[in-house]
This record gives structure tokens, C-alpha cells and sequence, in this order.
């Protein structure tokens, strides 16, 4: 019942035919073609890059590395600057007016938190 029958593909073609012309059929086919040539290849890429990851993976786990821990280079004449003393609060420069402070806008609900 399900089976393909040779006046269905007749039917097709004549449809085909009505709804395109006979002039543009041939092009649609020649791009349809190129479209699954480039799907083909790059599924094929695909594939390939999996089998490359595979092989890449290493073989072994990861051991510690071995050895001491060096202190990082210091040029000769520099110095770090030392820790300020205990208590100490840095001061703002004279006339320094700290910013307004603005409402917080909720980017997705466009609302503001000051109702």
C-alpha cells in the first residue's frame, strides 16, 4: 500500500514542472546538488576532526610536577613598596566629590528599585 508506484513520480514531475517551469528546474537541481555536496564534506570534516581529537588525547593522567618553587625576578635598584601601617586610611584629594548615587535599573524589566 505504501509502495512508490511509477505514475506517483509521473505526478511529481508534472507538479514540479507547474509550479517552477521547465526553465528553472534544471538550475534548482544543479544547486540542490552543490548544497549536498557541501553538506557531505562537511560532515565528513566533522568526522574527521573527531577522530583527530581522539588520537590527541593524552595516554597518561597528569602528576604533579617535581621541585622547588621559585620567587619571580626582581631587577637590581626595585624595591616593593611596604604594607601601609596599621590603622591607616587613605585620605581623598581636596575637593574630591564622590559620584550621585543613581537607582539601580533592572536591565530585563526596565524597572528601577525606588518605588
Amino acid at each position: 500500500m505504501g509502495a512508490l508506484k511509477p505514475w506517483h513520480i509521473i505526478v511529481l514531475v508534472v507538479v514540479l514542472i507547474l509550479l517552477f517551469g521547465a526553465k528553472r528546474l534544471p538550475d534548482a537541481a544543479r544547486s540542490l546538488g552543490r548544497s549536498l555536496r557541501i553538506i557531505k564534506a562537511e560532515t565528513k570534516g566533522l568526522v574527521d576532526d573527531d577522530n583527530i581529537a581522539e588520537k590527541a588525547e593524552p595516554q597518561h593522567s597528569r602528576t604533579p610536577l617535581q621541585g622547588e618553587v621559585q620567587q619571580p625576578y626582581q631587577q637590581p635598584g626595585y624595591q616593593q613598596a611596604p604594607p601601609p601601617p596599621a590603622g591607616y586610611q587613605q585620605q581623598a584629594p581636596q575637593g574630591y566629590q564622590p559620584p550621585p548615587a543613581q537607582p539601580f535599573v533592572d536591565p530585563v524589566q526596565h524597572r528601577t528599585n525606588d518605588r
